[in-house]
């Protein structure tokens, strides 16, 4: 008795757990974790202490209260893996909420169901995101923390009580905030669907304007934006010096030229344009092939003139009807069809079963099967909007998810970790607004409908899981092959630190690291010449550590500095663009190749010949 007591209150948490501890174990057998890009890398690197040798919280990524919060723990010790625990506890921990509650919605269905749920969450899991569980990116992550805190809002118990509303939503709140200081940008695209989540609520209260629901969503939705003012409040103050505005003009004016207008230093017709705002020949090709870390004249005023060139000569003169026509298309296309498979078919059939759930609620309804409560202020408008109120949800939705989707795309910047985002993000709130109704007429669906939609999402999820496992392992594959480089790259300048080494950025930018490899966390003495942290204070930290003020001069006079080049890239580029750039200010050098690393990758040493009088 005693048991079945300790179970009744504790069994859905043993259960998730249970569940999520069985797929960390066999995505750990299978697969390694690493780090989807190089952002992650780099994030690391800084709040770990690899970069400047001190950990750090200003990673230019995140905001800083969470930083911070990291960079103390790998002072506290440098051993363990604190960022991709955090990444992995944020992901993993979102999946043990996300079971925790379907289980519980499950609790009168009996114990049946709740195997089929598992069985679902499962597929869900390795028939969909399952590369994004095992290459894991902080932009995804976000999202993840944004769907589960939708799923658990529009699914927690309905209370009378302000305060005991409140106390069930923290979780929310608490998964926003975090969400926010992890990736603001992609936490601020997912808001919308946040707050359609507190519309449907307010929407389904019966005295919608009442004091006592104000204070409900109000005190929600105002804990959500008061913890996040408060973060970008500590963020700007982190952020206030001189040096630190100065950089993130530079990294603003960066961002848009090369994540909007990327044509602009890619295509030989602006030439000419680039030479009039004063960007010289020599420091255009190191813009195009990103190393412009050698050239201390590419500042934040000069980035900011090519941007604001950008904006008004490129964007400006863009015909926008016709992009949003093409564009247009092209989110049909990829509603319905495209590239976005499973992630686009998991939806579109989320879509169908709140439709096919509404249908039988409103039957039911109609039949008298189910009493009709006056619950919404819609209903007291009119009758019918009770019985068909998820069909104004579900267009209400495709609305908005079709004005954010329509946004990415006119931008032109619709990588895999935003579109992938928002259809997770999607995904919970269909699959909460359809948990709801069955709450509310679990009898009233026919079984033909729960075999259909099951059977819909079996082949969806089955089909993407043999894709998607294929697709990981050759890409682990692809991963262990890389990282070989960059192990002997790191295990050479490391066992040279009288060195220090700047890397050729396109020939470095494929590695991406292990989450729980043995690491080094101390000083790397080496860097690339280019990316986002480049002419940072952080970045002038680290360089400081050899004494190295102005990169192209101390490169040239001193012996201690070196560039690394894959052999690749030599023979797309040669190292023209380096002897180039000395000779446009009037200086002869040679680069001579000074050792090997690994099969594929040179080290280099430019040396000065002779002053052109």
């Amino acid at each position: 008795m005693e048991y079945r007591k300790t179970w009744g209150k504790y069994g859905n948490y043993i259960l998730a757990f249970f569940t999520v501890a069985v797929h960390v174990f066999l995505l750990g057998v299978c697969f390694d974790f690493y780090y989807d890009l190089n952002d992650d890398t780099m994030m690391h690197d800084i709040m770990a202490g690899i970069y400047t040798g001190t950990p750090d919280g200003h990673n230019m990524q995140t905001l800083y209260p969470l930083g911070a919060a990291l960079a103390l723990c790998y002072r506290l010790c440098r051993q363990i893996p604190w960022y991709g625990l955090f990444l992995c506890l944020c992901q993993f921990g979102c999946f043990y909420l996300i079971c925790v509650r379907i289980y519980r919605l499950a609790d009168k269905s009996g114990g049946w169901k709740k195997v089929i749920l598992l069985l679902a969450t499962s597929l869900y899991l390795w028939g969909v995101c399952l590369a994004h569980f095992i290459n894991i990116q902080y932009t995804v992550t976000c999202a993840m923390l944004s769907a589960t805190a939708i799923f658990l809002f529009l699914t927690s118990r309905e209370r009378t009580s302000a305060w005991r509303f409140f106390a069930d939503n923290l979780p929310s709140v608490f998964l926003v905030v975090v969400a926010y200081q992890l990736r603001s940008e992609m936490l601020l695209l997912t808001f919308p669907f946040i707050c359609l989540a507190g519309l449907y609520r307010i929407l389904e209260e019966k005295k919608v304007f009442a004091k006592e629901n104000l204070y409900k969503y109000g005190s929600v939705l105002g804990a959500m934006l008061g913890g996040m003012f408060v973060c970008l409040v500590i963020d700007s103050m982190a952020y206030g010096s001189r040096e630190w505005k100065d950089f993130r003009s530079f990294f603003d004016a960066r961002t848009t030229v090369y994540d909007f207008y990327q044509e602009l230093v890619t295509d030989d017709a602006y030439s000419e344009s680039l030479t009039g705002l004063g960007v010289t020949p020599a420091q255009q090709v190191l813009l195009r092939n990103y190393n412009f870390g050698l050239d201390d004249g590419i500042d934040s005023a000069l980035l900011g003139e090519m941007a604001d060139y950008a904006v008004e000569t490129i964007g400006g003169s863009k015909d926008f009807g016709s992009i949003f026509r093409q564009q247009a298309g092209r989110y049909v296309y990829r509603t319905f069809r495209g590239g976005d498979t499973p992630y686009n078919m998991v939806v579109l059939w989320a879509y169908t079963a709140v439709l096919a759930v509404g249908f039988c609620l409103e039957r039911s309804l109609r039949a008298g099967k189910l009493p009709v409560e006056s619950r919404t202020l819609w209903n007291k408008v009119c009758g019918m909007a009770y019985r068909y109120a998820f069909l104004w949800q579900v267009m209400l939705l495709a609305v908005v998810r079709t004005a954010i989707w329509m946004f990415i795309l006119m931008r032109g910047r619709d990588p895999e970790r935003i579109t992938h985002s928002l259809y997770m993000v999607e995904f919970a709130l269909l699959a909460a607004m359809c948990a709801r109704m069955l709450a509310r007429c679990r009898k009233a669906i026919g079984k033909g409908v729960v075999f259909v939609m099951t059977a819909a999402f079996c082949l969806i999820t089955v089909g993407g899981m043999t894709d998607s496992i294929v697709r990981v392992q050759a890409d682990q594959e692809w991963r262990e092959k890389a990282n070989q480089s960059w192990l002997a790259i790191d295990a050479y300048c490391r066992s040279h630190k009288e060195n220090f080494y700047f890397e050729d950025v396109y020939s470095t930018v494929s590695f991406s690291h292990k989450l729980f490899s043995q690491r080094d966390n101390t000083y790397a003495n080496y860097d690339i010449l280019g990316g986002w942290m480049c002419k940072s204070p952080l970045y002038d930290e680290k360089l400081g550590r050899y004494d190295i003020g102005s990169v192209s001069e101390d490169l040239l006079e001193r012996n201690d500095l070196y560039v690394i080049m894959s052999d690749v890239e030599l023979t797309d580029r040669g190292l023209d663009w380096l002897t180039d750039y000395y000779r446009a200010q009037g200086i002869m050098a040679v680069v001579e190749q000074a050792d090997r690393i690994d099969e594929g990758y040179g080290v280099y040493q430019v040396i000065m010949e002779s002053l052109d009088d």
